[in-house]
């Protein structure tokens, strides 16, 4: 038992956790109020012709949206040259599946991005057993253009911009945009987020938190040094 934790008697225990949910509510509401703010962030019009290799062939920026208004991007790390989807993307992808139904009734469609080639990506994908559509950008502007991926020269000076501040080395980056649709086919791109801020979209991550360990990661060289694709955890 970590001794950091008293075990004390039913009214003891209830009086703490009542305590706490006046926390949780408070943060609840805050969240609330990040959430309306969000909504309400101006948008910018997107005027680049953006395409994509899918499933179903070329597709534009627009033919993602599916019939749907609002449409959510995961920038998935997987450089052209890579054999393999980064570890961590694939452990925000584990819930990735069960999305589709349930956002398309909410006027919403979800699809992943990467750089790799649509091949490789397909045989990854298999791989890890998902269905989500995934697409592949290529070598067009989309990574860049949105923070997620940053050319040689931006690399070797340490000036691309990722999360919204300069010194990004590295060729791809994680994150998660956000685009509408109007009815006369106009696009916006409404909000991205990077870093700890797709921390919401990890399932994994938000069961972990609820339990008296939590992530369990305050002594590891990187917090998320432990984490594998799944196929390559031991048993």
């Amino acid at each position: 038992m970590n001794a950091a934790h008293s075990v004390v008697a039913h009214d003891t225990w209830l009086s703490a956790r009542v305590a706490l949910l006046e926390r949780e509510k408070e943060f609840s509401k805050q969240r609330d109020e990040i959430n309306r703010l969000r909504r309400e962030l101006p948008w910018e019009r997107v005027d680049k012709l953006y395409e994509f290799d899918g499933p179903n062939g070329r597709e534009t920026l627009a033919d993602l949206f599916k019939g749907c208004r609002q449409l959510i991007v995961y920038h998935f790390m997987f450089a052209p040259d890579a054999g393999e989807g980064c570890a961590h993307c694939s452990f925000w992808a584990e819930s990735f599946d069960a999305l589709g139904a349930h956002l398309e009734h909410r006027d919403t469609t979800f699809v992943a991005i990467s750089r790799a080639p649509l091949a490789t990506l397909e045989a990854y994908k298999q791989r890890m057993g998902w269905k989500f559509k995934w697409v592949s950008s290529g070598d067009s502007d989309f990574n860049y253009d949105l923070g997620v991926s940053f050319r040689p020269d931006e690399r070797k000076a340490g000036i691309g911009v990722y999360n919204y501040r300069p010194g990004e080395r590295g060729p791809d980056r994680e994150g998660a945009s956000v685009f509408y649709k109007d009815d006369d086919g106009t696009i916006y791109h409404t909000y991205s987020t990077y870093a700890r801020g797709i921390d919401l979209l990890n399932t994994t991550y938000n069961f972990l938190d609820l339990t008296p360990k939590g992530r369990d990661e305050d002594n590891l060289p990187d917090p998320q040094s432990w984490v594998r694709r799944k196929d390559k955890y031991k048993s």
